[in-house]
């Protein structure tokens, strides 16, 4: 990831986004008197945002050890590890409408799937305090865990298009009609999106739900296109892998429900900035060759 690139985008967005946004919290009257930070907005996202991008296992290693060492001349400005930890909870809301500036374009083809969120191990879940009330328990195909569920939907090309995120116990199925409200085309996903009455509500608005059968369903026919791309389903399951071991949106050091949603999205936001995303060889033409049989 190029530094200079991602402040350069970030600063620009800031000057557009910190206008309209402080006008709107005097509208509402949320507005607080707050002490002013010697860093820039656009240099705290930058900051966060590069670390998902760095070799660190930890914010504080990466912050201590790298950017206060090799960073000084970028950013003169610097504060301590503690003030930035404070300082990283005020850009959530930036970083979200920042993320949706990232997204990708609708292809018409797109794929569909939840990975869990552990945010402790399941022996600690009763002393487990920070989450308390928010996350739950809930059961993939791996077993129970604690935390949340990350639903993500991306085209062909590794771009996210939608996220949401949802206590571990939320049915898969249930964000599925709101993250796909401007999606058009087909959607793939798993067993786990099996239901005829989310198949008939998305196809109501121009999206064709397809997904693979349980043992004991009756086969359905499709053309020979939607088998090939059915197979093809774990390119986002490539993506959720390399959000957890690369950009490292998984770990149990959380203090502060904001402290996670903000290592969260800035985790997503560093995957739509590497260079080469899972994808797949195929387009227009591509599939223009294929015979369209049952």
């Amino acid at each position: 990831m190029d530094l200079t690139c991602l402040f350069c985008d970030v600063d620009d967005f800031c000057k557009d986004f910190e206008p309209l946004w402080n006008q709107k919290l005097l509208e509402t009257s949320v507005i607080q008197r707050k002490k002013q930070s010697s860093l820039l907005l656009s240099e705290i996202m930058t900051i966060t945002i590069a670390f998902h991008a760095s070799n660190y296992r930890t914010f504080k290693h990466y912050y201590i050890n790298y950017v206060i060492k090799y960073w000084h001349k970028e950013f003169p400005q610097l504060v301590s590890y503690n003030r930035f930890v404070e300082l990283m909870s005020s850009i959530i809301i930036p970083l979200c409408c920042y993320l949706y500036t990232r997204t990708g374009k609708v292809t018409g083809i797109s794929f569909v799937d939840s990975t869990t969120l552990k945010v402790c191990h399941n022996l600690r879940i009763f002393s487990h305090k920070v989450f308390k009330g928010i996350a739950q328990r809930g059961k993939n195909s791996i077993g129970w865990f604690y935390g949340f569920k990350l639903h993500l939907i991306v085209n062909e090309y590794g771009e996210l298009l939608a996220f949401a995120v949802t206590p571990g116990n939320v049915d898969d199925r249930k964000p599925v009609p709101k993250m796909a409200r401007k999606i058009f085309g087909k959607l793939f996903g798993d067993r786990g999106y099996i239901s005829k009455k989310l198949f008939n509500l998305l196809f109501k608005k121009g999206l064709q739900l397809i997904t693979s059968l349980k043992k004991k369903m009756h086969n359905h026919l499709l053309p020979l296109i939607d088998k090939i791309i059915l197979r093809k389903r774990a390119i986002i399951e490539t993506i959720n892998d390399q959000l957890k071991n690369i950009s490292q949106i998984e770990h149990s050091r959380h203090r502060s429900v904001f402290n996670f949603m903000t290592n969260l999205v800035a985790g997503l936001i560093a995957y739509t900035y590497q260079d080469k995303k899972p994808a797949l060889n195929i387009n227009s033409k591509t599939l223009g060759l294929l015979p369209t049989i049952f």
